[in-house]
């Protein structure tokens, strides 16, 4: 099982992020999934496709190029972590500042727990407040 959740996480990272596929997030995020850690209120997680969506769509309209790979991954049970590294270019209005064209880099974390072979909760570290010195917006 461990193998199988490990192969789902590179999928949503692969179709999601570095194809930019919106209609993937309804494949293999669960409808009452939750994803903390990518919300500017802390207290309020995405939650499902539909909570999540705008997020995507506000990062890759900031970032189209973006890509994301995957640096290590440990799976146990049913979570599964992975250390990845960003990268793209600013070319896109959509995190409320004009696009800067310049590029970032910058790395983080997830553990994510899957259930019937989708995403149902994750956790996310991911280190924005270096993409924002890198894009001019601190």
């Amino acid at each position: 099982m461990s193998e199988e959740n490990k192969a789902l996480l590179r999928r949503w990272f692969e179709e999601v992020w570095n194809k930019g596929r919106s209609d993937a997030i309804d494949e293999m995020f669960a409808a009452g999934g939750i994803a903390h850690g990518l919300s500017d209120d802390v207290g309020n997680s995405l939650k499902g496709p539909a909570g999540f969506k705008p997020f995507h769509e506000t990062f890759r309209g900031a970032f189209p190029d973006i890509e994301v790979v995957v640096e290590d991954m440990i799976a146990e049970g049913d979570l599964v972590a992975a250390r990845c590294s960003v990268r793209g270019h600013h070319t896109g209005n959509h995190l409320g500042i004009a696009a800067s064209n310049a590029p970032v880099e910058f790395t983080g974390m997830t553990i994510v727990r899957i259930k019937d072979g989708k995403i149902v909760e994750g956790w996310n570290n991911f280190d924005f407040m270096k993409m924002n010195k890198q894009i001019g917006a601190i």
